[in-house]
């Protein structure tokens, strides 16, 4: 039987591994069929910016394609590939102006707290990855 599993993620994309974890955690409940909400609030409403765009490494003295940098705009726009009707993402419109981060891609919508506290009601499971100081 499927579940709804509400996932609120506050880290933004590459500052550590809460939000590659939330991204697998997404991926996991998705391919066994259940419904995922992901309440993005804080830095994590930089997922989705479609502005992502890959970079060269002079460090490690690679070009664009042999970096091979991975975009956290790709892997949600995977998710909802995958998932269809079946993933609701929210970024926190509060957090979204504050960051000048309002360019998505397609599937995530604009919304509230609120939105998190009436999930939290009526899902079978909520995670919180919280930020850490």
């Amino acid at each position: 039987m499927a579940k709804t599993f509400n996932i609120f993620i506050m880290d933004p994309p590459y500052e550590s591994e809460r939000s590659t974890t939330a991204f697998r955690l997404m991926d996991a409940a998705i391919a066994k069929g259940h419904h995922v909400r992901v309440f993005a609030f804080e830095g994590a409403v930089s997922l989705t910016v479609a502005d992502q765009a890959p970079h060269p490494n002079p460090f490690h003295d690679t070009d664009v394609e042999e970096e091979l940098h991975p975009l956290t705009k790709e892997w949600a726009e995977r998710l909802f590939r995958a998932a269809g009707d079946r993933l609701e993402w929210v970024n926190c419109g509060l957090c979204v102006d504050e960051r000048g981060a309002g360019n998505w891609i397609n599937g995530p919508r604009r919304g509230g707290p609120g939105d998190f506290t009436a999930w939290v009601d009526d899902g079978d499971a909520t995670i919180v990855i919280p930020t850490t100081a």
